[in-house]
């Protein structure tokens, strides 16, 4: 199943979060009940200062669907970093722009272990003229990983900016490579 980025109508804060610990760091994955909402880089001093909504809603219905969320994508991301999962298969419900969509949508459809340009991106979307913007939004994904963001490289080849570092990016580029 091909990944679906939710339309910009989630206005639902992330309710609930978890940490995952991960050969490319500790990754910190918030969700809402609507899906996964964040997956980034990140430490326990940080998550501790993490303001998750979920006092009353812990018990709710809301609550409970975001739990899974997060607990389906730490087992995905598990046989991702495994080498047992190519593809992902979860509800994604990050916020942005019309056109941040567009791109994070585009992200999604590049393939496990291949790469393209910010200009390949732009032209999928039917924006040629767009690639610093579609750069820009590429280094608003606020779902790592999923959101495959370290797929896109320049258009010499060469590998660009990334907003976790390019050791990392690398890492996840060779991991799909084999």
């Amino acid at each position: 199943m091909k990944l679906t980025i939710m339309s910009t109508t989630n206005t639902q804060p992330s309710l609930a979060a978890i940490i995952f610990d991960s050969p490319v760091g500790k990754l910190l994955l918030k969700a809402n009940s609507y899906g996964l909402t964040h997956l980034t880089v990140t430490t326990d001093c940080e998550y501790e200062k993490q303001n998750l909504t979920a006092s009353d809603a812990e018990l709710s219905d809301e609550y409970n669907r975001a739990v899974q969320h997060v607990n389906q994508t730490r087992e995905q991301l598990s046989e991702y970093f495994d080498g047992k999962r190519t593809s992902f298969d979860l509800a994604l419900a990050p916020k942005g722009t019309e056109f941040q969509h567009q791109v994070w949508q585009a992200l999604v459809e590049v393939n496990y272990g291949a790469s393209c340009s910010y200009s390949d991106i732009a032209n999928k979307i039917n924006r040629p003229k767009a690639v610093r913007a579609v750069g820009a939004a590429n280094g608003a994904n606020p779902i790592a990983i999923i959101v495959p963001c370290h797929r896109i490289i320049g258009k010499s080849g060469k590998l660009t900016g990334y907003a976790y570092g390019l050791k990392m990016k690398q890492s996840l580029l060779d991991l799909e490579a084999k």
